[in-house]
């Protein structure tokens, strides 16, 4: 049986914060993006003493709903928190009207596990910059995915 860790999910304005936390889990943030991005609501998941255990950032680019970054410690990443992560922001979505939720997946089976399915790049909105990442196609090979949120039963 998994111990469960205590911890907090809560909006945030710190974004800055997780942009800190998404880097030092791999995820690139380059701040240069080639269209605008307008976060909508930043997720964070703390311990007792505030120590940043889980993020995500819903944003919205051109009209669609992103996630624009989602990351879990590596130390908890076996307690389901990035379930529990992905179903506030589905839940966020809903609550604001959207219809689907895009991602560009580094880890493309969990979010197949979760109902996103492999979309071509180009039917979703222009966050897909990895072709100018050194990492791309070498230690990452990520997948443009989406998630209709009517076909959600929240």
């Amino acid at each position: 049986m998994k111990c469960r860790p205590i911890l907090t999910l809560t909006r945030t304005d710190e974004y800055d914060r997780l942009v800190k936390f998404f880097v030092e889990n791999e995820l690139e943030f380059d701040g240069d993006e080639e269209v605008d991005t307008d976060i909508v609501q930043c997720f964070k998941m703390v311990d007792p003493a505030d120590n940043l255990i889980a993020a995500a950032v819903l944003a919205k680019r051109e009209g669609e709903y992103i996630i624009d970054g989602i990351a879990v410690d590596p130390a908890f990443r076996k307690f389901g928190l990035g379930k529990v992560l992905l179903e506030k922001l589905k839940s966020e979505v809903k609550r604001l009207g959207g219809d689907s939720i895009a991602i560009v997946a580094r880890a493309p089976e969990f979010f197949r596990k979760n109902d996103f399915d492999r979309v071509n790049p180009d039917s979703a909105p222009n966050f897909f910059e990895c072709k100018q990442c050194p990492q791309y196609l070498k230690n990452c090979f990520p997948e443009v995915m989406r998630l209709k949120i009517d076909k959600v039963n929240n």
